[in-house]
């Protein structure tokens, strides 16, 4: 397992030699600080704390400056965990880069979904609407909250109701990396992810995959320029 910390910059489309289009979300990824890592015995489980983006001080706690001093680093906007024994090896105050990825591994992308605000139960859950005809009283309500009889005076966890929809995390599973650019800090994803753009997005290893693919060969429009 191995991951990394990025911004969801926004979506585009790529074209393979053959031809064929790939629609893609372009994650920015800038280098990872590790402020920390966690182990057995100190902690009780194992995993590496990554941090991502600089803050002045004058806008971080003191708890947070003297726990990035203790790595000689700033402040860092975001801070994650992640449960990797393979991440391990890396030092405390090293970079973690998007070249840990390559084209064709299949990861899952994990992020905060959009918020949509206050939404019926029909807009919410896909609630089946109520006859349109006329007399009827009820076309969008969510309907009886009764407990089918049983006398329990109280409506059960999970009952379908209006409600804040969105903001909640999000995992989408065995997605495609198309390309990596070490250089320019972005890693191309095939499909979309969680958030809005800008949001904060986590990169890890696909947990469920049936394996890598291979790597697509993507049309190299900076060579066709310079041709010209």
């Amino acid at each position: 397992m191995k991951g990394l910390l990025g911004r969801k910059v926004g979506m585009t489309q790529v074209f393979t030699e053959d031809g064929v289009l790939i629609p893609v979300t372009v994650v920015e990824a800038t280098p990872n600080i590790v402020l920390q890592k966690k182990t057995i015995e100190n902690d009780g489980y194992v995993a590496i704390q990554l941090g991502l983006e600089d803050v002045k001080e004058t806008r971080a706690t003191k708890a947070a400056i003297g726990h990035a001093k203790k790595v000689n680093t700033a402040p860092k906007r975001y801070i994650r965990e992640i449960r990797s024994e393979e991440m391990m090896s890396y030092e405390l105050g090293a970079e973690v880069k998007v070249d840990i990825f390559s084209a064709g591994e299949m990861v899952d992308v994990i992020g905060t979904s959009k918020g949509h605000g206050f939404t019926g139960a029909v807009v919410r859950h896909n609630q089946k609407i109520g006859p349109k005809s006329h007399g009827s009283g009820h076309h969008r309500g969510m309907g009886s909250a009764a407990t089918t009889g049983l006398g329990t005076n109280k409506i059960d966890p999970g009952f379908t109701m209006p409600g804040h929809w969105g903001v909640e995390r999000t995992t989408n599973q065995n997605l495609e990396v198309i390309k990596v650019d070490a250089e320019k800090n972005y890693i191309l994803i095939k499909g979309n992810v969680p958030g809005p753009r800008r949001g904060l997005v986590m990169i890890q290893s696909a947990k469920c995959s049936k394996g890598d693919v291979e790597a697509k060969v993507l049309v190299d429009y900076s060579k066709k320029n310079e041709e010209e």
